[in-house]
């Protein structure tokens, strides 16, 4: 495959435990990211699950404590995980804070110096790495849906807000619903974007439904655990329910009584998700 370095792979539920590093033409810089191939991939293109991971992580994360390469051989579903931001971009700051900078692109193209140079993460997923999978990898461009957890839970919302015709299906664990009205938000959009709040509105969620009209009529999928230290401050998913309400969005906001913010959580309901995907794709 041309421009694509095979880094390592490992045979796993019949199918294979892929990661993979390319020189992106969107970044800038080398990138990486990692597919689990469902064996049913042998026989010819299978539907594409993009997962979006959260702050600190990288492209295997999801991969390792997921725990859903066993469903997604038995569904078909080819799963794709980018990193969660540019690497090495040598800009003064980018590893000052772990909720900025590296492991923080947040889902956006950059339009601030220096960061628009290599922060192009929107861009990247959309068109490149969607282009990669769907072309010389075996997924399907017709059948993609996409998913994530809390900054990538913010991603996946938005990406597939702004681009229905190519993710056909969305849900997400734990998303920053609504990340002009918080501080991680305010952090990311301000640095990222500059302080021009209406610029903050394309990649803020809440936002985009709000002037949507049932975007996905065959629904929405969110999980949220009522024990995270991140929902009062930070996720607003009251924020997001409301703006389905007024675009007439068929949502699922699902509300756990003592499930926390991390990967025991999104492991216990990873299976619901898979099977809503599934049956959309």
């Amino acid at each position: 495959m041309a421009g694509l370095e095979l880094v390592s792979q490992h045979r796993c539920f019949g199918g294979w435990q892929r990661y993979y590093r390319h020189d992106s033409a969107e970044i800038g810089l080398p990138m990486r990211f990692s597919v689990f191939v469902p064996p049913q991939a042998e026989q010819g293109r299978v539907p594409v699950l993009f997962y979006l991971a959260g702050l600190t992580c990288t492209e295997e994360t999801f991969m390792i404590k997921g725990g859903a390469q066993r469903l997604a051989a038995e569904l078909g579903l080819l799963l794709v995980t980018p990193d969660t931001s540019p690497r090495g971009a040598g800009i003064a700051g980018e590893d000052d804070s772990w909720d900025f900078g590296t492991g923080a692109g947040f889902y956006l193209d950059a339009t601030e110096a220096p960061w628009s140079q290599h922060y192009r993460m929107y861009s990247y997923v959309t068109e490149e790495l969607y282009g990669i999978v769907t072309s010389e990898l075996p997924g399907d461009a017709a059948r993609s849906g996409i998913f994530g957890h809390s900054m990538g839970g913010h991603g996946a919302l938005v990406l597939a807000l702004r681009n229905p015709a190519k993710f056909r299906s969305v849900s997400a664990f734990a998303p920053v619903a609504a990340p002009s009205q918080c501080p991680w938000g305010h952090k990311a959009f301000g640095n990222y974007l500059g302080p021009d709040r209406t610029a903050w509105a394309a990649y803020d969620a809440t936002e985009l439904m709000g002037k949507a009209q049932a975007p996905f009529p065959g629904g929405i999928l969110v999980d949220q655990g009522q024990a995270d230290a991140f929902l009062a401050e930070q996720l607003y998913p009251d924020a997001f329910e409301a703006a389905c309400v007024q675009a007439r969005q068929p949502l699922d906001l699902r509300r756990h009584e003592g499930y926390d913010h991390g990967y025991y959580f999104i492991s216990t309901f990873m299976e619901d998700h898979l099977r809503f995907h599934a049956q959309r794709l």
